[in-house]
């Protein structure tokens, strides 16, 4: 597994006061398109937190119905391909400092959104949460452009397109 590390501040493990552990899953089908979450004019790959007493594999299948509809019945052996690590001083402006690890998985389906199963935050919602298939030729060019036309606030882009680059790599 690859690793993505961003860490501006230097700090070291032992300055970490809080972990924050994710997933994101890109979701490919037969046709080679990826199904990709488009909210608050940014693309992410579907995924989200791992809650307390969830593994990885319970977080997969659990966000991925949340947010496609999908139902998965992935198991652990299924392994993610990079894992990006953030280290992040005083946040969120609280004097804690946050190590956040993203596990990303690649997983072949071609089960189709079903949005009656969805569950949506308010983020989510108030975003404009939707979905789309983009053929995995194209993506680069529509993150590029995405982050141009709107920006790149928080890097989601940047760092999207930089695990996009480990996936084609592997």
């Amino acid at each position: 597994m690859k690793s993505l590390i961003t860490n501006k501040y230097n700090l070291k493990e032992e300055d970490i006061t809080e972990v924050v552990k994710r997933v994101k899953v890109l979701l490919i089908n037969s046709k080679d398109e990826i199904l990709l979450a488009h909210s608050s004019q940014n693309y992410q790959f579907p995924g989200g937190h791992v809650e307390p007493e969830e593994s990885l594999i319970q977080t997969v299948n659990r966000e991925i119905r949340e947010e496609t509809g999908i139902v998965l019945k992935v198991d652990e052996t299924i392994q993610p391909f990079a894992c990006a690590l953030g280290y992040y001083k005083d946040h969120p402006e609280k004097g804690e400092n946050r190590k956040t690890e993203i596990y990303y998985y690649e997983i072949r389906t071609d089960e189709l959104p079903n949005l009656s199963n969805t569950e949506y935050t308010e983020d989510e919602i108030e975003g404009g949460f939707e979905l789309s298939y983009i053929p995995l030729s194209e993506v680069e060019k529509i993150l590029k452009e995405n982050a141009e036309l709107h920006g790149d606030k928080r890097s989601i882009a940047r760092e999207m397109l930089e695990l996009f680059d480990i996936y084609k790599s592997k």
